[in-house]
């Protein structure tokens, strides 16, 4: 077997509206189903909702599903499981200065910025606590030449 792609990602959320809307509205994904303007009839039936992203890649990149206020919340630190979801918002850092400015008109909170030699990244928070990692490839990095440089160490980032 061989892994053509990274099909999807689904997530668990506490409120389905509020997840939707941020990663709607804040970040931009293609909500698909169910359409916004019809979400109360839909979710009832099964509480989830699925986006695409603006490349048209695939059928749906990310699918939440709601599970209620009084789910458990992620462990903080050290754990075995997913740590971050990488997101590609451009190709520049002037595309990554546009989404810094876009979280803090939409009051997001960033935990993190870091240049990994091969990508400079941002690190959010979405409303459930899941850690998104929202980066740009840097251009001359030729990681195809030099692998090794996907595991450099990282610098702080300053945009």
């Amino acid at each position: 077997m061989e892994i053509k792609d990274l099909g999807h990602v689904v997530l668990y959320v506490r409120n389905l509206e509020r997840s939707a809307t941020f990663y709607r509205d804040v970040l931009g994904f293609r909500q698909i189903a169910p359409d916004p303007s019809e979400a109360g009839e839909t979710s009832r039936r099964f509480p989830a909702a699925a986006f695409a992203s603006a490349s048209g890649r695939t059928h749906h990149e990310l699918l939440l599903i709601e599970v209620g206020e009084d789910a458990q919340a992620q462990p903080h630190g050290r754990r075995v499981g997913l740590y971050h979801i990488g997101l590609k918002v451009g190709d520049t850092d002037d595309e990554l200065r546009d989404a810094l400015a876009r979280l803090h008109e939409a009051d997001v909170t960033v935990v993190g910025a870091s240049d990994h030699t091969v990508s400079h990244s941002l690190y959010i928070l979405d409303p459930d606590g899941n850690e998104l990692e929202l980066y740009v490839d840097v251009p001359d990095a030729d990681w195809r030449a030099d692998p090794t440089l996907v595991v450099s160490a990282v610098k702080p980032l300053r945009l």
